[in-house]
């Protein structure tokens, strides 16, 4: 947890750490040393003596920060390395009595002072501009009047890293008491050569060693490569300012009126506010919530994020006794091979001994390939626990933490980096990339002419195994169904794609519906109210491999759609989750649904909402092609009923037949009945039949289908078993 307690400027322990815009952390010192002055573009005094013709030009000129002066962030070309090896902007000093030196002090006076005192009478205050820019994102921001007093004091991380030295502090007093074989007492210096030692009289952080006052100042001078060191007391406390003490911590006031206390959380601005930030009007609008109930929601959401991380790193920790098991394996095995092969080696008498050492260097060199790769895994897997462990131990000491202000300054980015720590887990990264087995064949067959040129031949490719089907992942929505798989653990077996095959959902023969290397496949288009059969089979240059177990999926009952926005005319306007249908036009459009018939039998209705100045809208089913600009029907990709307020006609390719009586108004029920047993379309005014007519020869995907214009409404609804008294009406003369 150490390294989320570090400043990335001067890599020791955070000392009154501010946030950034960017979210990320600061030392207050470290910032005043990397905050740098841009010279303003405007005119003024302050531009008059800082041109190009100044004396101080060159100088601005070298202090200038490339930002998007906007929006107050930008970028910037990092020219210093800090200690921890983050890049910094350090300060470029003045020439003496340039105007640019003027604003700089004045800008270093801001940072330190009050904001009364940044807005000075000189009048090369407004010439100059402040920016800070993160060491870690590289984001810079402007700063205002206030300087570095407008940026929040991370009180939280301040108390995480004082309880932290406490406890540092702590142990190594228990741990000094212990090498003296005493009970824990007052600690002492561990470089005395007095005998007792002296008492410590302060602890380096960066070094972790006790000091009386003689030896720190013969051992550790406060110059030279110790100048940036950081001395505490022994106890844990620390000698900077703000550092010590175990007081209870004072609630944090608000910035802009430093009397009054959080009481308030702005959803706009994410930030904590005061009652009055609400009365001066700059969150008069905004949205805002409670405190305690923004803080407990926070607090949740980081704790359901941590349980991803700690699943991971349970699995990692498993995964690395995997790892170790493994290379005690490869040890055990490339003993008992080598054995073997010194064994086979003798029995060949004189002619083999040549070859015996060749044989025995490519067995090593094998094993130490597998060897290092396995410790590469586990280095690189090793690092990513110590990480997350680390960030996992901060995050609890977060949540430990009653501060809501302080914790709701950085819950936000606290939440994403433990969703980026969860991510960086990818998949196959807890999966060993090589076996335990040597798969080296000593060929010992042939005759004596050949010993020389003995030599081990590697085991052929062997095909891939039957994948797996991963069941949770498998399902069916409608006439869809999606199934995923994957190979079975330790498969050594390179995969060059897999086969995914299908019956036809009668029990047929299997086809082919996918060949890639995607693990994950749906096919859309199948039948309703069908069973299907799937397998899968992997493949490589060997050959192809045995198929998996088949997984049984049946397609739903009934049909479950929507109106298709993609498929629809552009006048069509469709809500209710797609539900409504409308135009804007007073020409036809069509529109189709998103389900597609091939085989059974369907129904569907469609409720009138809206019925003005007796339109004609056509029902029915359609081709994916059918024309979407004029009246359903009118070409030969589709079949439908239109109607008036008094009687129905069915059209298709222009041509009208089977006039019926009995029209729709507003609040009319129109239902559709599509049977591709029989090929029938049939139709139905409020439950009153009209039809049924006969498909001709007419075989393919069939979608739901209407046209209407802008005087006409209509609301779907699907998902409707074949009403039992409408039966499956015949056709006329059968």
């Amino acid at each position: 947890m150490e390294e989320e307690l570090k400043c990335p400027v001067c890599g020791s322990l955070f000392r009154e750490p501010i946030i950034l815009p960017c979210s990320h952390n600061v030392c207050l010192p470290c910032a005043r040393t990397i905050a740098v002055q841009t010279p303003d573009g405007g005119g003024g005094a302050g531009g008059a003596a800082s041109g190009p013709g100044g004396p101080g030009g060159d100088h601005a000129d070298k202090l200038s920060l490339h930002s998007e002066t906007d929006s107050g962030y930008g970028s910037y070309t990092p020219s210093l390395k800090s200690p921890n090896g983050v890049r910094v902007l350090p300060l470029v000093p003045a020439p003496p009595g340039s105007s640019s030196a003027a604003a700089a002090a004045a800008a270093r006076g801001a940072a330190g002072s009050s904001s009364s005192s940044s807005s000075s009478s000189s009048p090369l205050a407004c010439s100059a501009s402040s920016a800070i820019t993160c060491p870690q994102c590289h984001r810079s921001a402007s700063l205002d009047q206030r300087g570095l007093r407008g940026f929040r004091r991370n009180r939280l991380l301040e108390a995480i890293v004082q309880r932290h030295l406490q406890a540092r502090g702590a142990q190594a007093a228990a741990a000094a008491a212990g090498a003296a074989g005493g009970a824990p007492g007052p600690a002492t210096c561990q470089l005395c050569d007095r005998t007792p030692p002296a008492p410590a009289a302060a602890l380096c952080e960066q070094c972790d060693v006790l000091y009386c006052a003689a030896c720190q100042q013969k051992c550790h001078p406060a110059r030279g490569p110790f100048a940036k060191h950081r001395l505490g007391a022994p106890g844990g406390g620390c000698r900077s300012p703000g550092g010590g003490g175990g007081a209870a911590r004072k609630p944090p006031t608000c910035p802009e009126h430093e009397l009054e206390h959080y009481s308030m959380y702005c959803a706009g601005c994410r930030a904590p506010v005061c009652y009055l930030c609400l009365e001066d009007g700059r969150h008069a609008q905004h949205e805002v919530k409670p405190l305690g109930a923004v803080w407990k929601q926070h607090k949740a959401q980081l704790s359901q994020a941590l349980n991803g991380v700690s699943d991971k790193a349970k699995e990692a920790k498993e995964f690395l006794v995997q790892l170790k098991n493994i290379l005690q394996q490869i040890q055990e095995n490339g003993l008992d091979y080598e054995a073997c092969l010194v064994a086979q080696c003798d029995a060949l008498v004189d002619a083999l001994t040549r070859q015996k050492a060749k044989l025995l260097t490519k067995v090593t060199k094998e094993r130490e390939h597998k060897l290092k790769m396995v410790w590469d895994q586990i280095n690189h897997c090793t690092l990513k626990l110590r990480q997350s462990t680390g960030l996992m131990e901060y995050c609890l000491e977060v949540i430990k933490e009653n501060d809501p202000a302080g914790f709701l300054q950085i819950s936000d980015a606290l939440i994403k980096r433990v969703q980026v720590s969860q991510e960086q887990w990818v998949k196959g990264a807890l999966e060993p990339k090589v076996s335990a087995e040597f798969d080296l064949t000593l060929d010992s067959e042939p005759l004596l002419q050949a010993i020389h040129q003995l030599d081990f031949i590697q085991m052929k490719c062997r095909v891939p195994p039957g994948p797996l089907l991963q069941l949770e992942k498998c399902c069916t929505r409608n006439n869809s169904v999606t199934l995923a798989w994957r190979l079975p653990p330790f498969t050594h077996s390179p995969v060059d794609g897999y086969i995914l095959e299908l019956d036809d959902g009668d029990g047929g023969q299997f086809r082919e519906v996918y060949v890639g290397k995607e693990t994950l496949c749906t096919i859309d288009g199948l039948h309703f109210n069908s069973t299907y059969n799937a397998r899968v089979k992997a493949f490589n240059a060997s050959g192809v491999g045995p198929y998996s177990k088949t997984v049984v999926l049946e397609t739903s009952d009934v049909a479950w759609f929507t109106f298709d926005p993609n498929s629809g005319h552009r006048d069509i306007i469709l809500s209710n989750d797609n539900q409504t249908a409308t135009c804007s036009s007073y020409d036809d459009r069509v529109v189709l649904g998103t389900a597609a018939f091939s085989k059974g039998v369907h129904y569907w209705e469609l409720h009138v909402d809206r019925y003005d100045n007796h339109p004609d809208p056509a029902f029915g089913v359609a081709r994916a092609s059918v024309v979407k600009d004029m009246m359903l029907g009118k070409d030969d990709k589709a079949w439908a009923m239109y109607v008036d307020n008094n009687r129905s006609w069915f059209m298709h390719c222009n041509s009208h037949t089977n006039r019926t009586e009995g029209g729709v108004c507003k609040g009319a029920t129109v239902g559709v009945l599509l049977d591709l047993t029989q090929h029938t379309l049939t139709f139905f005014i409020n439950g009153q039949q009209q039809g049924p007519t006969a498909f001709s020869h007419v075989d393919g995907v069939f979608m739901p289908a209407l046209s209407l214009n802008r005087n006409v409404q209509v609301t779907l609804h699907t998902g409707l078993d074949v009403p039992t008294n409408l039966g499956r009406p015949k056709l006329a003369g059968n």
